[in-house]
């Protein structure tokens, strides 16, 4: 496993069979002649989907429109991939995805009758992986009949990735996924395998239940996998041209980054930028495992290099979150926001499992300010309603400028209302509506 590389794919470069197609050709155009190992997102929108059809099902709503619609996009682009690759037995494959959609459906037939807080997340986890193993399966199909020399096998995710049970943020179990990991990719390298297909954002737990690792996290799968096998190289296969300044379709003249380092990319992700997961980096770092970033749409393209490097001043980069909420706390007695205060708070943001993206204090307050989710604030609303007074506003919207300069300060804030502002002496971020 000496040259092994792992490739991610994400859910705009598998979301139809022409899309499928064009990851095959990538792998034969451009991918390495020793193993290499995909990890491969579910196709499209599918995750926003299956989180609808749960949401139904766990509030005892009827989800079977959604679930037959979701199904037919499935079997659509089996058919498509078909007509694309005539070798595919279609009859079989959909056979395989039939039975998969038959073990979803039934799963939430009963999801109302665990109609429990507590078990939400679970549920959620059980559910929502279902879109990964949908992809995995046509993605591995595909490329067993288009590279039939390349003997392309699954190998599936909830047995390689150990997690323990916090739903839908597993926290990897590392030595049980290192040694579960070069059992499986050594057992198919030796029965003759050269490319390995698994599923992103899933894990799972020692009794064999099936975990998430937060949204958008089959990044970090790629990197895990690429941890445990002390890969060659990663390389994340986007539709933009590499890592850029700022979300192209949101932001106009957008700058490439042709390098940069572990340091800098990390905090750009914490931050939110889009491109890569938070949590992919430092497994790389770690092990000094370079990251390519480069896209689908043109291959041959450049992309960036994510590694230990020194650079130069970069050009500022903008990152914005949408659907965010701010949260301002106050003593009820005009007291000081204490440290012990603060440590009532924190342990509830952590129970309401918020993260918070920015801080900020006074003498008598403390506001933060935090991705929204309903059933997440008022959880925490109610674990601290009786201790402080407690204001909240929602669809905001967090602006992050890293290496921040006075021209770009200008030109983000310019016409808008901050409702909070906060520098340090690379990074200004404000909240507005």
């Amino acid at each position: 496993m000496e040259h092994l590389q792992v490739y991610k794919f994400g859910g705009a470069s598998v979301k139809d069979a022409a899309a499928i197609l064009n990851l095959c050709r990538i792998v034969r155009d451009f991918g390495p002649q020793g193993p290499l190992v995909i990890v491969v997102s579910a196709m499209g929108k599918t995750t926003n989907a299956l989180e609808e059809i749960y949401d139904l099902a766990y509030r005892g709503e009827d989800w079977n429109q959604q679930a037959a619609r979701l199904a037919a996009y499935h079997e659509n682009a089996c058919e498509e991939l078909a007509a694309l690759i005539p070798s595919l037995n279609l009859p079989q494959l959909l056979k395989q995805l039939q039975h998969l959609v038959a073990d979803l459906t039934e799963g939430l037939k009963f999801m109302h009758l665990v109609h429990l807080p507590e078990s939400y997340d679970s549920g959620y986890d059980q559910v929502v992986s279902y879109g990964e193993r949908f992809s995995t399966l046509l993605v591995s199909t595909a490329l067993a009949q288009f590279l039939p020399d390349a003997a392309a096998q699954h190998v599936p995710a909830q047995l390689i990735v150990n997690t323990d049970e916090t739903w839908r943020e597993g926290k990897i179990e590392w030595a049980a996924t290192e040694a579960h990991t070069k059992q499986f990719v050594t057992k198919a390298l030796a029965d003759g395998a050269r490319i390995l297909v698994t599923e992103g954002f899933i894990g799972g737990t020692a009794d064999g239940r099936t975990t998430t690792l937060g949204r958008e996290g089959s990044d970090y799968t790629a990197a895990i996998l690429a941890y445990c096998l002390r890969a060659k190289s990663v390389t994340i296969w986007k539709d933009v041209a590499g890592l850029l300044n700022a979300d192209p379709k949101i932001f106009p003249d957008t700058v490439r980054y042709p390098e940069i380092s572990y340091r800098e990319t990390i905090e750009m992700a914490y931050y939110g930028a889009s491109v890569i997961h938070p949590k992919t980096l430092k497994p790389l770092a770690d092990r000094g495992i370079p990251l390519y970033v480069k896209s689908f749409l043109d291959p041959a393209a450049e992309g960036t290099v994510i590694h230990d490097c020194q650079h130069p001043a970069l050009a500022p980069a903008f990152i914005r979150k949408t659907d965010q909420c701010l949260l301002s706390f106050e003593s009820k007695d005009f007291s000081f926001i204490s440290e012990e205060n603060l440590a009532v708070i924190f342990a509830a943001l952590a129970q309401a499992k918020l993260k918070i993206n920015v801080m900020q204090n006074s003498a008598i307050s403390f506001s933060v300010c935090t991705d929204f989710s309903e059933r997440r604030v008022h959880l925490l609303l109610d674990l601290l309603r009786e201790q402080f007074k407690l204001h909240y506003n929602t669809g905001l919207t967090l602006f992050t400028i890293k290496n921040y300069d006075a021209a770009s300060i200008q030109q983000l804030t310019a016409g808008r209302a901050l409702l909070l502002e906060q520098r340090t002496r690379s990074t200004f971020q404000f909240v507005c509506k």
